[in-house]
């Protein structure tokens, strides 16, 4: 019977998704490595060793029944937070910010993983009380499911990876079925406690000016602006075919902080040009479409949570990275997915492609 059961699982097997998300792996490894290849800290290497753990992860989560993530919830949440609060109290800041749990070899960043645990834990959550979502108590009892993980990444500081489990809940939110009209309205209140934290100044300095030099970076072009610029100008640079790997001056001549990371699509933008930046944006839209594919044909409510999730997650990095590197998005310090530098975030999503692979095969999990 297993091995039957076996075969039909292979049957459903999604390679298209596997395909776009390998190509986009390999494109991430050879911007990676035009980008930091005289850099000493051997950039390229490490990815290149985390992508191998990254695939044999995908590989583990493609194998998952998550018909049995339920039993673990309540666990996941409290280490989440345990993990969260550690780093806060334990961690050294670096360029202000405490993130890391150094673990000799390499770094922990808990807040990357919290994106994935918030997913499945929220999933759950919804799902038990998928009947009662259009109930305006429901809906806020899963936003405050969110709120105390959500605030602790805020405080690292951690806006962006903030943004992204409440863009997360949001999603999910809404295909579990709650009101647009609630939705909205909790979005609204948001965005007066937005205006009231500007005010009150529990806004880091360093986020506000990112956010008052995105309407006009030229009028701090030395600091705040200076990114934004300068990543204008190696994109706009590479025009239709680019300047060849390693050849990019803007990349190479250090213009550009944090062209390994958060910037990285500047690197291929200058040297890949129009050309391989389509490409990429046609890799980021089959993965998009798979894995909405995958939600739309899931049969129960627990998979199609995760998958909403995953797929939100996913949306959200891209959009926004790509927004804030050609100027049309703050800067929020949100990478890449597969692209940029950060064995965590790498493993991170190489599980989640894994996950919806998982939620693919078994999508008729009910003949079973």
């Amino acid at each position: 019977m297993t091995s039957i059961v076996d075969a039909r699982l292979r049957k459903n097997l999604d390679y298209s998704l596997i395909i776009f998300t390998l190509l986009t792996v390999c494109m991430g490894l050879v911007v990676l490595y035009s980008a930091t290849k005289d850099n000493p800290n051997h950039f390229y290497q490490k990815q290149l060793l985390f992508a191998g753990i990254g695939i044999v992860a995908l590989l583990g989560a493609s194998s998952i029944d998550y018909g049995k993530l339920p039993r673990i919830t309540t666990y996941l949440y409290v280490l989440n937070i345990g993990f969260l609060i550690f780093v806060l109290k334990f961690s050294a800041k670096i360029k202000g910010a405490a993130r890391w749990i150094n673990l000799g070899v390499t770094q922990f960043q808990p807040s990357e993983f919290a994106k994935l645990v918030m997913i499945i834990c929220l999933a759950v959550y919804l799902q038990r009380r998928i009947e009662k979502i259009k109930d305006l108590q429901t809906l806020i009892g899963s936003l405050l499911y969110i709120l105390v993980p959500t605030l602790l990444i805020f405080k690292q500081p951690d806006l962006g990876t903030s943004l992204v489990i409440v863009t997360i809940w949001f999603g999910m939110a809404y295909i579990a079925g709650a009101r647009t009209l609630h939705l909205f309205g909790v979005l609204s209140l948001g965005a007066i406690m937005f205006f009231g934290m500007w005010r009150l100044n529990v806004l880091q300095p360093f986020q506000k000016k990112r956010l008052v030099v995105f309407m006009n970076p030229e009028e701090d072009p030395k600091e705040a602006g200076y990114q934004v610029i300068q990543a204008r100008i190696a994109v706009g640079s590479g025009q239709i075919f680019g300047k060849g790997i390693l050849k990019g001056t803007q990349a190479h001549g250090k213009f550009i902080p944090e062209n390994h990371s958060d910037f990285i699509f500047t690197v291929l933008g200058e040297e890949g040009g129009f050309a391989w930046s389509s490409l990429l944006i046609l890799f980021y839209g089959g993965i998009l479409l798979r894995g909405s594919m995958i939600m739309a044909h899931a049969e129960d409510t627990l998979g199609r949570l995760l998958a909403t999730g995953i797929v939100s997650m996913y949306a959200f990095h891209i959009i926004v990275n790509i927004g804030m590197t050609i100027g049309i998005m703050p800067i929020t310090g949100v990478p890449l997915p597969l692209m940029s530098y950060g064995g965590s975030n790498l493993l991170l999503n190489l599980f989640a492609i894994g996950l919806l692979l998982s939620i693919g095969m078994r999508r008729h999990r009910l003949v079973f």
